[in-house]
């Protein structure tokens, strides 16, 4: 089973993550911010991922430390679990619509750690997540993953639409790019590593 476990405490948060790749979509999560619950949900469900996550944070300052910390748990986990990568299909991406909202992700779990973030997403709170907060979500999992990750959102008009279909695509994206697949023996890459 390609699993992982990771704990990580600051003066700011502790956050507690398990993530097995190879799951049914079942999701535990309970971080304090309920848009994340939500979202981080859709990604295990979307992804077919099993996945907790428990996280508690200075809530009381904002929402900043909690969510952006549970993206650098969150891609350390994905690292750990993927291990040397062995077999894995490595690129995914997913064109995914939520009514009026259009996202497309592209990823490559690369080795090389990069960030496009093309999507407008207005200034604005859903509940306690502060909107602002997906695009350094989506950087800190994408460093602490060594992934490349290509974001954009060419359209959409409802602020929550816009990031769920963002996150949904991400799951599907990130299932095709960890899927094994039998005709790579060993890694994906001509130079033989990632």
């Amino acid at each position: 089973m390609r699993e992982a476990e990771v704990k990580r405490t600051t003066k700011e948060t502790s956050i507690y993550v398990k993530l097995n790749l190879d799951g049914t979509g079942k999701a535990d999560i309970d971080t304090g911010v309920g848009f994340l619950n939500h979202m981080m949900t859709l990604v295990a469900v979307h992804g077919m991922f099993d996945l907790v996550i428990k996280a508690t944070g200075d809530l009381d300052v904002d929402c900043h430390h909690t969510i952006e910390d549970v993206g650098i748990a969150f891609g350390d986990a994905l690292k750990q679990a993927l291990g040397d990568k062995k077999g894995i299909h490595r690129y995914g991406s997913c064109l995914l619509p939520m009514d009026e909202a259009l996202a497309e992700i592209i990823l490559d779990i690369s080795g090389r750690p990069y960030l496009v973030w093309n999507a407008d997403i207005p200034r604005n709170m859903l509940g306690t997540f502060d909107t602002e907060m997906g695009e350094d979500f989506f950087r800190a999992l994408a460093v602490h993953s060594d992934m490349t990750l290509h974001i954009n959102l060419p359209y959409g008009r409802n602020t929550h639409h816009m990031l769920e279909a963002i996150f949904k695509g991400f799951g599907r994206a990130l299932s095709m790019a960890v899927a094994m697949d039998p005709r790579v023996h060993g890694i994906m890459s001509s130079k033989g590593m990632l």
